[in-house]
């Protein structure tokens, strides 16, 4: 395994990327550097949710490759990707009416076999994500009596039980409120902290600047039109020629903060 390799996580080449029959990206290169958080930023329909989607089959690369630490991902068993990667995806629509340790041990089907009954090491993972995640308090809670912002450290705890080096998160703060979404970003920095690398996407400017290390930013022509390090992207034309808005860096109590007007 090259330098390149080891110190990527995860790298589309010369990807196409599909739904179905239909194509969303075309000719895709892009990398994710291990154990830091990519942010994806870009408008509606611009294929971030498609390009994510590659990572649990729900779309997929025609032609091109794509690898996890230099290793396949196209034809990998679905059971091994659930090892390597775990995904929360955006949308929701029935909340569960079970206890909130029920739904975080879905994390741990990977690693089941067919009973799916936990063992000591299952339950000892599932107490450590709550813990982590601050819901033990709650693990005998409804899912579905909960609040937004508290569901979705449920869910976050589930992909954290999952064990997986790389998270992936589908625009982790929607319809939460402006409290919840700094919880849930903490927390999100708490997993690169624990060494894990997140890959998520956001629409908040500002959140993303604060949260991440490594930004992409896509075109509505469904291009990457930057990669790479926070700093340097923030310091390019391309938050203004996608989103029509100038980025200003200040400096408050010794720390800088971004403003996008």
């Amino acid at each position: 395994m090259d330098k390149n390799q080891m110190s990527c996580e995860l790298q589309f080449t010369s990807a196409d990327i599909s739904v179905g029959h239909t194509p969303i990206l075309h000719d895709l290169s892009l990398s994710f550097p291990r154990g830091q958080i990519t942010v994806l930023l870009g408008p509606n329909g611009c294929g971030k949710t498609s390009l994510l989607q590659c990572l649990n089959g729900m779309s997929s690369v025609s032609s091109g490759s794509l690898t996890y630490q230099g290793e396949s991902l196209i034809d990998m068993p679905e059971r091994k990707r659930a090892r390597k990667i775990a995904f929360l995806p955006q949308v929701r629509s029935i909340i569960p009416s079970i206890p909130v340790h029920t739904l975080v041990e879905h994390g741990r089907f990977p690693y089941q076999g067919f009973s799916r009954r936990p063992n000591a090491e299952d339950r000892r993972l599932v107490d450590q994500a709550m813990k982590a995640c601050g819901i033990l308090s709650f693990a005998d809670r409804s899912v579905d009596t909960l609040s937004g912002g508290m569901r979705q450290r449920v869910f976050l705890a589930m992909v954290l039980a999952q064990a997986t080096p790389l998270i992936v998160l589908d625009e982790p703060t929607t319809y939460l409120d402006p409290k919840s979404q700094n919880e849930i970003m903490d927390l999100v920095t708490s997993l690169r902290d624990r060494g894990k690398t997140v890959i998520m996407v956001l629409h908040d400017l500002a959140q993303a600047a604060r949260t991440a290390d490594h930004l992409v930013i896509m075109s509505d022509a469904r291009r990457v039109i930057a990669s790479g390090p926070k700093e340097e992207v923030l310091n390019t034309s391309a938050i203004s020629d996608v989103f029509g808005v100038s980025m200003h860096r200040v400096s408050i109590d010794g720390g800088w903060h971004y403003l996008f007007f």
